[in-house]
């Protein structure tokens, strides 16, 4: 009987990689109770996945392939406090900040599935609010290098690229966190007037009800955290 139904299962199926690609693409499984917003921002994070890792590819490609030293990140990014020379202290302050505003994240969205409107706003205001000092940091960062003289073709610690990759890279991933703090802050403000219960019509509001926007919210925002472990490991460890 088993037998039966596996022989007619394929009975209608084209042999060899037509048949294979034909499968491929009549599964319905992994998106059938997916929503559009949520597939859709899935496949953009995929796509932006793509865009960091050549930022990253080519940063690498260009500090191996230099003659010209490059520069100590640990001795570029340090900070004098209180007369001590201290190593890479604000960026591991950044790196705290981002990480834990995952956790004010992940909260939020889990008070969203329980339709607790006060906590959800309340957690997201959080997140937007660590996501702002991070990038207030990073301005503050951005600044200091370009005071020391640090330009995009240019770099009086040695390789000229390191001016380059550092803005490029940096800068990128601080739009993304600076986009994420304005949608965190605009979707908070219709969770706590409680657009999602009444279903009242604007952009991103979904069936009533449904807080879902809170978790696509979270995707992107923890997709930036994840993002910022790997700048740190490879721009500034290395």
């Amino acid at each position: 009987m088993a037998e039966t139904t596996l022989a007619n299962s394929g009975a209608g199926r084209a042999p060899g990689l037509q048949g294979i690609a034909a499968d491929w693409a009549s599964d319905q499984r992994a998106f059938k109770n997916v929503s559009w917003g949520k597939a859709m921002m899935w496949i953009f994070l995929l796509s932006d996945t793509f865009i960091f890792s050549c930022f990253l590819l080519s940063y690498m490609t260009a500090r191996m392939s230099t003659t010209v030293p490059w520069p100590n990140p640990s001795e570029v990014f340090a900070l004098e406090i209180a007369g001590h020379h201290i190593q890479l202290i604000l960026i591991a302050i950044m790196t705290f900040v981002l990480i834990s505003s995952s956790g004010t994240m992940a909260m939020a969205v889990n008070f969203g599935y329980r339709r607790d409107r006060a906590k959800t706003a309340v957690l997201m205001l959080v997140t937007a609010a660590f996501g702002a000092t991070f990038v207030g940091m990073q301005a503050f960062e951005w600044t200091k290098l370009i005071m020391e003289g640090v330009r995009p073709w240019e770099n009086p610690w040695g390789a000229a690229q390191f001016g380059s990759s550092f803005f490029m890279i940096t800068g990128f991933h601080g739009t993304h966190v600076t986009i994420g703090v304005i949608f965190l802050i605009a979707i908070a403000r219709k969770v706590w007037r409680g657009d999602f219960d009444v279903e009242r019509r604007g952009f991103f509001t979904s069936r009533k009800g449904r807080y879902e926007i809170v978790e696509i919210t979270g995707l992107y925002w923890h997709f930036v955290d994840l993002v910022w472990v790997f700048i740190f490991a490879f721009f500034y460890l290395w």
